[in-house]
């Protein structure tokens, strides 16, 4: 973040230079950034296609499968309604275990990313 330092006695504010276009390339093809992009879609891409495939399930069964989505599970509780609210727990879940993996896997690397950028300015 660029902000103005305050002044020492008798001297002037300075601000840091942010990197150039030329820095931020490099770090882009460095090992450690790559490290860093292997890590997200190591966990994005998988469930991602695994949300979807369920969402997908979800859609299809509702529409084909009308039957066996209106299988009383117990009360007026069907099958349908289970699987819906299903995808509001897994949307939830999803997103609680990504902001966990990111807390623990990406930020730290990121922050050690942005740090040695910022340092080299």
């Amino acid at each position: 973040m660029a902000t103005e330092a305050t002044p020492p006695p008798g001297g002037t504010a300075t601000t840091p230079v942010p990197p150039t276009t030329e820095r931020f390339v490099e770090m882009q093809e460095s090992a450690e950034f790559g490290e860093l992009r292997r890590t997200y879609r190591s966990f994005a891409f998988p469930l991602t296609i695994g949300f979807i495939a369920w969402y997908l399930l979800y859609v299809l069964l509702s529409n084909y499968a009308g039957g066996f989505m209106g299988t009383k599970l117990f009360g007026n509780i069907n099958v349908a309604l289970v699987l819906g609210l299903g995808q509001f727990l897994t949307t939830f879940l999803i997103a609680w275990f990504y902001s966990r993996h990111a807390a623990a896997k990406l930020d730290p690397k990121a922050e050690a990313i942005k740090s040695r950028m910022e340092g080299d300015a």
